[in-house]
C-alpha cells in the first residue's frame, strides 16, 4: 500500500523564527479551519506565540514521508474512499511520531514536542464548552498552529516537496512533520 521514510533536520529557534515563522499570516489562515477556537491545540490562544517559541533554543524536526505504491496511485477514488483510506493511514503514522517524541521529551528535560497537525486525543474537545483540556499533559500544538510555514520547512530544511490531493486521486506522497523544541 505505502512505504515510509524518515527525514530529520535541526535548526536554532532564532533561525527558524527568522526564516520560517509568520505568526500573523498563519494564525489568520487558521481562522478558515473548522478547528479554530474549537480545539485546545489550535488558535486562538491566550498566550503570546512568539514568547512560546522563544522559551527554547533548538528545534529538531522529524518527518515521515508516506509514499503510495502504484496500485494505489493509479486508482480513482470517491471522496469517501479517499477520506477512509487517509483516516486509516495518517493517524497511525502520526501516532508513531507522537510516541517517539513523547519518549524524546522524557530524555530531554525541559523539551516539548510539536505535533503533526491538530490534536485528536479526545472524541470531542472541551474548548467550545469553556472547560479545561482533559489531557493537558498529552496535548501538543502543531508547527503551523504556532505560525510555522510547514511547506517551506519541508522544502528548505528537509529537502522534500509538498504535494496536494486532486479530486479522485492520491498524491504520490504525504509528509507528516513534527518536532522537538529543546531548551
Amino acid at each position: 500500500m505505502y512505504t515510509t521514510s524518515r527525514h530529520e533536520a535541526t535548526i536554532s529557534v532564532p533561525e527558524y523564527l527568522e526564516g520560517f515563522v509568520d505568526v500573523p499570516t498563519f494564525l489568520e489562515a487558521c481562522k478558515a479551519c473548522p478547528n479554530y477556537d474549537r480545539v485546545w491545540s489550535c488558535p486562538s490562544y491566550d498566550f503570546d506565540v512568539l514568547k512560546y517559541w522563544n522559551r527554547y533554543k533548538t528545534f529538531r524536526l522529524l518527518a515521515t514521508k508516506i509514499t503510495f505504491n502504484d496500485e494505489y496511485l493509479t486508482k480513482t477514488y470517491t471522496p469517501e474512499e479517499q477520506k477512509d483510506l487517509l483516516d486509516k493511514i495518517l493517524p497511525a503514522e502520526k501516532q508513531k511520531l507522537s510516541d517517539e517524541l513523547l519518549r524524546a521529551e522524557k530524555l530531554n528535560p525541559g523539551s516539548i514536542s510539536l505535533s503533526a497537525g491538530s490534536c485528536h486525543l479526545c472524541p470531542q474537545c472541551t474548548k467550545p464548552t469553556g472547560k479545561s483540556c482533559l489531557n493537558p499533559e498529552m496535548m501538543r500544538y502543531s508547527i503551523e498552529s504556532l505560525g510555522g510555514n510547514v511547506g517551506l520547512t519541508i522544502e528548505k530544511l528537509l529537502g522534500l516537496n509538498l504535494e496536494w490531493m486532486e479530486e479522485g486521486k492520491l498524491p504520490h506522497h504525504f509528509v507528516l512533520v513534527c518536532g522537538l523544541l529543546l531548551p
